[in-house]
């Protein structure tokens, strides 16, 4: 799955909770591994003066650096004037610290912010996605598996990758959770009539539909017509 990863450039081992894009499903990535991540990554430089790196210039090229915890303007001034992708204080907020990273042109040609999947729009900032009306309150990982089947339209996403991709784990776990959140998820897409997108493989695992059937009605498309039911968007036949 392409979610974002980070370089975290600090002598502290972790980011402060309000710094930590881990919380909003980013991947942190430390020095010590950056041979084996995916090339090139935004970085994190945590510019707090007893956490502050001393060897960090020669890690990634100062365009994919947003530096944070520098309050001090002048100081901003001068690491952007010298050539880093940003520079932030240390008051800054969880939304808008992933928004200075995904606004570096490293991210911006890597990673697209938003996709288009049937009447839907998925945003990656916000982590939801909005139909004609407004946004749909997915949950983070609602959020996560729409956006891993939506790389792959039409196409089957077993569960196994599934399991890998969102929630990062190396083995298929032995509770029903994964069919738990793809329930949630369809039924949250139900109120905006679109429920078929996310189709069951005949072979196991899911995939993003590309085109909604005409010709007979799906599980989903049951699911549709019963929640719009229950929200008196139509009458029960």
């Amino acid at each position: 799955m392409s979610l974002p990863s980070f370089l975290w450039l600090s002598a502290s081992a972790c980011p402060p909770a309000r710094w930590d894009l881990r919380y909003a499903d980013w991947t942190i990535v430390f020095p010590e591994h950056r041979k084996e991540a995916p090339d090139p990554l935004p970085a994190l430089l945590d510019w707090r003066p007893a956490s502050r790196p001393e060897l960090w210039s020669g890690i990634v090229e100062p365009e994919t650096i947003v530096a944070v915890g520098v309050d001090d303007p002048a100081d901003r001034e001068r690491l952007i004037a010298g050539g880093l992708g940003d520079a932030v204080g240390t008051q800054i907020v969880l939304v808008e610290l992933a928004a200075r990273l995904l606004r570096l042109e490293i991210c911006a040609g890597k990673l697209p912010r938003k996709r288009a999947i049937g009447p839907l729009e998925l945003d990656l900032f916000y982590r939801d996605a909005r139909d004609g009306k407004g946004w749909i309150g997915l949950h983070p990982r609602e959020f996560a598996l729409l956006w891993r089947l939506a790389e792959t339209p039409g196409l089957r996403v077993s569960r196994r990758e599934l399991v890998r991709d969102v929630w990062r784990l190396d083995h298929l776990p032995e509770t029903n959770s994964l069919e738990v959140h793809v329930s949630r998820l369809r039924a949250k897409l139900a109120i905006s009539r679109c429920a078929w997108l996310v189709r069951t493989h005949p072979d196991g695992g899911y995939y993003l539909a590309e085109e909604r059937l005409t010709k007979s009605f799906s599980r989903a498309d049951m699911l549709d017509r019963q929640v719009a039911i229950g929200n008196g968007v139509l009458a029960d036949p």
